[in-house]
């Protein structure tokens, strides 16, 4: 069987699992999305063949049929699913398939882990090694976002910083529902491994990381420097665009997932699912960067924020984006305060220099990864040279 095609075997073993577990409401959802790629607008590039079109209500027909079934029967009718799958046409074109799986990840993913599913992200750090540079460029994505969703409006940050940096990007693909903590060490395990795989000598890491991604990233420095990694010496910037370095409002109330799902193209049917929220959408509701900020917790209760100080890593210079002017004082979905680390209890804050933070009215959270400005002032700072 071909690797695209175990794929496929992956991604109809996973749904399985899930409709058996979660009800068959789950499958509707994912058949929702199924047609919404395949006769959508092309927003990623041109819709599925026919072909796929026509065979997609009879395999989320048979996914029902079998909700019933277990062990080898599933895995045997889905093996012969697939290999009609592979008759009748491919499944869903990558990018595509990326968005869908890391929105479900935001949402589900410590349970997707927890039970093994095959629908689970595992941690994995992408680079084109053929030419490796001595700088490396680590972007980071936020909650239920893939690294191809860094290109927004014919614009990627990454793409272009690393260009005028002349460093190689490292993009990190992670289940954006599992603790921050977790990933934080995943992270730093990773970024050590690289190094010792790493063709050329590395010189310097710079971080760009959006949302969720600063926490995970500030996670990561903080295990990395624990287990006294080489890494974290090697960090010379970080750059935090819409981080909850103190939480979200709305995550109080279940709508963080809502609001960036049903933005995102193909995915936006899976917006309905707001209200299950997973360990690191809970963690977004204070900025928890460390197991003991939520070990002994019950995550869905409202309580007093418990935790203890984790200031900026040491070493790095670091900067700091915030969006306002959008519904509030904020960029929709992190407050200004929050964004730039500031807390009213002064032994959380985070000591940004005054120079290094900067405010965007009305550009929104989604709208960080695109606005000109922005790209303008990340290039200012991370710059070897400044341009002038």
């Amino acid at each position: 069987m071909t690797r695209e095609r175990r794929k496929h075997v992956d991604d109809l073993r996973g749904a399985t699992r899930l409709a058996i577990e979660a009800t068959r409401g789950v499958t509707d959802l994912v058949e929702e999305m199924h047609r919404g790629i395949a006769s959508g607008p092309k927003v990623l590039g041109r819709p599925l063949e026919a072909p796929t079109r026509l065979v997609t209500g009879l395999v989320y027909g048979s996914i029902r049929g079998v909700t019933d079934v277990v062990g080898a029967s599933i895995d045997l009718a889905l093996e012969q699913l697939a290999r009609l799958l592979g008759e009748l046409g491919e499944g869903a074109p990558r990018v595509e398939r990326e968005i869908i799986l890391s929105a479900l990840n935001g949402v589900l993913g410590d349970y997707l882990a927890e039970t093994e599913n095959p629908l689970a992200i595992e941690m994995s750090l992408r680079a084109n090694r053929a030419e490796a540079r001595g700088r490396i460029l680590l972007m980071v994505p936020g909650l239920c976002m893939s690294e191809s969703q860094w290109l927004r409006k014919d614009h990627d940050h990454g793409e272009a910083l690393a260009a005028v940096l002349d460093a190689t990007r490292v993009d990190v693909r992670y289940n954006s529902g599992l603790h921050v903590s977790s990933n934080g060490r995943t992270l730093s395990e990773q970024l050590e491994r690289l190094l010792e795989r790493w063709p050329v000598p590395v010189e310097a890491i710079t971080i760009v990381a959006h949302s969720m991604g600063g926490l995970v990233s500030r996670s990561a420095c903080r295990a990395g420097q624990e287990a006294g990694a080489r890494w974290p010496g090697l960090l010379d910037k970080v750059d935090f665009l819409g981080t909850p370095h103190h939480g979200a409002p709305l995550e109080r109330a279940g709508n963080w997932f809502e609001v960036i799902v049903g933005k995102l193209p193909y995915a936006a049917p899976m917006a309905r699912l707001g209200r299950i929220r997973s360990a690191g959408v809970t963690d977004l509701r204070y900025g928890n960067v460390l197991d003991e900020h939520w070990q002994g917790v019950d995550r869905f209760a409202h309580g007093p924020d418990r935790r203890a100080p984790v200031p900026l890593p040491a070493g790095p210079t670091c900067y700091a984006v915030a969006g306002s002017g959008v519904l509030g004082e904020g960029d929709g979905l992190v407050p200004v305060a929050s964004a730039l680390g500031r807390h009213d209890e002064p032994a959380l804050c985070l000591a940004f220099a005054e120079e290094n933070t900067v405010i965007f009215p009305g550009v929104d959270h989604m709208e960080l990864l695109a606005d000109p400005q922005v790209y303008a002032q990340l290039l200012n700072w991370l710059s070897v040279t400044p341009p002038t």
